[in-house]
């Protein structure tokens, strides 16, 4: 499938289009007058302040979950309804935003374990060390 919506042109203008979609999207602007002038459109109605239901709802992400529902997902700790729409946001929807977002809270989640490891280690290492009294 090479026809674009509109929305999908402005989802590729706020960087929210999947990305296999995105690539597919350039290599058709490289080719495609009429598909570059629409683009331009759809960028100009923006810039005018022209706004749409639709392009409201991606540019402010109201479908997106919040970082502390994605950190819950990524424990496990949500309900099935919930972890259920959370994967599908992800996974099916594609959202990059909230891709990024869950890549960045399990770094910083293996940030935080690091220095109880160190800790861990330092105390074993000293334990002999240790006066009783």
């Amino acid at each position: 499938m090479n026809a674009f919506t509109d929305s999908e042109l402005a989802a590729f203008l706020d960087e929210a289009l999947p990305a296999n979609r995105s690539s597919e999207l350039e290599q058709a602007l490289r080719s495609d007058a009429s598909l570059r002038k629409r683009l331009t459109e759809i960028q100009g109605r923006d810039a005018a302040g022209l706004h749409t239901i639709a392009g409201i709802w991606r540019r402010e992400r109201l479908s997106c979950p919040s970082r502390s529902e994605l950190g819950q997902y990524i424990l496990g700790t949500l309900d099935a309804e919930p972890n259920d729409y959370i994967r599908f946001h992800l996974e099916e929807v594609g959202c990059r935003y909230c891709q990024a977002n869950l890549v960045d809270l399990k770094e910083s989640s293996k940030d935080q374990v690091q220095p109880v490891v160190r800790r861990s280690r330092f105390f074993q290492t000293s334990a002999g060390y240790l006066r009783k009294e």
